[in-house]
């Protein structure tokens, strides 16, 4: 079945003449105007029966709610199909759905069946006023609706207003602020008003996430799901373990929902059409359901279920979402900037009211800086902001957008809506913009005014009422692949810059190698390495049949921060030997305790995992990328 749901100012018809012989009896040719309205033009094709009518139902009042009219004519409008089903099957078809739309809706008009009519319409002009849907029967009883999220299109079309907020607060029109040419900020700014999102080229990180083992496409599956080398899994579990930390420290409780859910949820199936996302969707049983893209869902279906005072509130639910799934488009997927399978970290606050909201979206603000700090990326040199507002949120909280302006130091890209077409009122993001221009969100949070009422979460306020609260979306580093592209491309614009490139000491798989001159050094080696790991300190031993020099080089090349090398002035002397330090361009003799001093003053504020490799290296695969 083929719809094309019209929001209307107004639509006037006539009957002007039969079509078809068994065309309905009028009363009456007059003509018929209605006001505010929903206009449902109607195919009814070949395969459609009587089981996909409550789905056509459900879709007809999901679009009602989320623009907020409660007028349906049913129009009948074969122009949509080249598959048209019988005169009989359609008619009945379209009288099911009057019948069934009649409890729904508050007015149900139908237009006559089987006539040729005239009209005039007058559409709305808000980006959601037109949006055309297919439901079709899938497996017997089973349907499919191939539409996306309204509020996905709506992204398209939506009519916004930008300024740049500068950090003494003042609000500049886009056009007439004064841009460094060819500063990050500025190519921020043209990737969101041009949303120019398509990769024609290949950015480094790809380049560099192969060559240092960390990660690759994976051929036999869909494209933006990836496969992680153990390099590349330990660098995943040791940022997921960091921001999972964090969260605990700023009160996170930790939660754990399922990666499904059903697509005719009523709550589920109308918050799908206020977040811009594309699902995976997948058949089960007599359920249509698709891959959840955010943790939302389990959270607010869990948080109905609780008993809450407002004595509680902020109440802080977390859960590292491995994995999320977002069917991206084709053209955008590269690498780990965007994928359709990716991890995180998505924690939600529900507040009693505005004011409690607000204050908490400040604390959140302030986890997130430390969060991208700790992860090593700059909040002044790497990332830029973006808030999203509506007028009416802005104007009545001006001071409150100013002290995040004055807390960056930076200019923020500010979008504004003369109306919300989304389910917050305000968001902001942390993107970073890589070496080919493109910007990327990592940390966001939003201020939900909706899901509250739309999943039926409540509290017991200090009056003994029921009410529900405002929600917070947070996630403090963004999808923990992003975080691994942004410190990628981060150390290629170093390279460019003439830098040495290097991650994170507490990121880097292996901390610290030792090389052993010859096998006679080999033990030695291994009372070292005992040493180290006993502090916490990855470390592996080359003990393959290469030159000295060979395996220096490719620790190198593994950006391996410290390199000690034994020969039998090491092992003679049994306390000094001579570390090679990569970032410093330095090598210096030292004892073993100062050097585990230190390394342990760097990463003593970071999650330790061991190593997921062979400590030798001889024992390792050759990963060929």
């Amino acid at each position: 079945m083929r719809i094309l749901l019209l929001h209307s100012d107004f639509i006037e018809y006539q009957p002007i003449s039969k079509e078809i012989q068994t065309a309905e009896d009028l009363p009456s040719k007059s003509k018929k105007k209605i006001d505010e309205v929903i206009v449902a033009f109607i195919a009814v094709e070949k395969d459609d029966d009587e089981s996909i009518i409550a789905d056509v139902c459900k879709e007809l009042k999901t679009y009602s709610e989320i623009i907020k009219c409660d007028n349906l004519l049913i129009y009948p409008y074969a122009h949509l199909s080249s598959d048209l089903a019988t005169h009989i099957k359609a008619q009945t078809l379209l009288v099911l759905i009057e019948k069934q739309t009649g409890d729904l809706f508050k007015n149900v008009n139908r237009a006559p069946f089987g006539w040729t009519k005239s009209f005039n319409i007058k559409v709305k002009g808000h980006p959601l006023a037109e949006n055309a849907k297919t439901v079709r029967k899938k497996n017997g009883n089973n349907t499919e609706s191939t539409s996306e999220s309204m509020a996905l299109k709506s992204e398209d079309v939506l009519k916004s207003i930008w300024y740049v907020l500068e950090p003494g607060g003042n609000l500049i029109p886009i056009n007439d602020y004064k841009f460094e040419k060819e500063s990050l900020f500025k190519k921020l700014v043209d990737n969101e008003l041009y949303k120019k999102r398509t990769v024609v080229e290949i950015p480094p990180h790809v380049r560099l996430m192969k060559r240092l083992a960390i990660a690759d496409y994976e051929p036999s599956s869909d494209g933006g799901n990836m496969r992680y080398y153990p390099k590349g899994r330990l660098m995943k579990s040791l940022i997921e373990t960091y921001v999972t930390r964090m969260i605990h420290d700023y009160g996170g409780i930790e939660v754990e929902t399922p990666v499904m859910y059903d697509s005719n949820h009523p709550s589920i199936q109308s918050y799908f059409n206020r977040f811009p996302a594309r699902q995976y969707n997948i058949q089960s049983d007599n359920k249509q359901l698709f891959l959840r893209f955010a943790a939302c869902f389990g959270q607010f279906l869990m948080a109905k279920d609780f008993q809450i005072s407002y004595k509680q509130l902020p109440l802080k639910l977390y859960e590292l979402t491995r994995y999320s799934f977002r069917r991206e488009k084709s053209g955008e997927l590269v690498g780990l900037r965007r994928l359709r399978a990716f991890s995180m970290p998505d924690c939600h606050a529900f507040c009693k009211d505005i004011d409690q909201a607000k204050e908490e979206f400040v604390k959140r603000f302030e986890l997130s800086l430390n969060v991208i700090e700790g992860l090593g990326i700059s909040s002044s040199d790497d990332i830029d902001m973006v808030f999203r507002f509506t007028t009416d949120f802005y104007e009545k909280n001006k001071e409150f957008i100013r002290t995040f302006a004055t807390r960056i130091k930076k200019p923020i890209l500010v979008e504004m809506w003369k109306e919300r077409f989304f389910y917050f009122i305000v968001k902001w993001e942390f993107n970073f913009v890589d070496n080919l221009g493109k910007a990327a969100a990592l940390s966001t949070d939003q201020i939900d005014v909706e899901n509250g009422e739309r999943y039926k979460i409540e509290f017991v306020d200090s009056d003994g009422t029921k009410k529900y609260p405002i929600i917070l979306h947070n996630s403090p580093s963004g999808a923990i692949e992003r975080v691994i592209y942004a410190l990628l491309e981060k150390t290629a614009r170093d390279s460019n810059m003439g830098k040495i490139q290097a991650l994170p000491l507490w990121l880097s798989h292996t901390q610290i190698r030792i090389i052993p001159v010859a096998s006679k050094h080999l033990e030695f080696s291994e009372k070292i390495l005992v040493e180290l790991d006993k502090n916490n300190i990855r470390t592996d031993i080359d003990d393959r049949e290469f030159s000295v020099a060979k395996k220096i080089r490719e620790a190198e090349s593994e950006w391996i921060h410290f390199i000690i090398v034994i020969g039998d002035k090491e092992v003679d002397d049994g306390k000094e030997f001579v570390v090679r330090e990569r970032l410093a361009k330095s090598q210096y003799s030292t004892s073993l305790a100062n050097l585990i001093k230190r390394i342990k003053s760097e990463i003593s504020d970071k999650p330790y995992l061991p190593l997921n490799l062979p400590v030798y290296l001889s024992k390792r695969p050759i990963i060929m990328v």
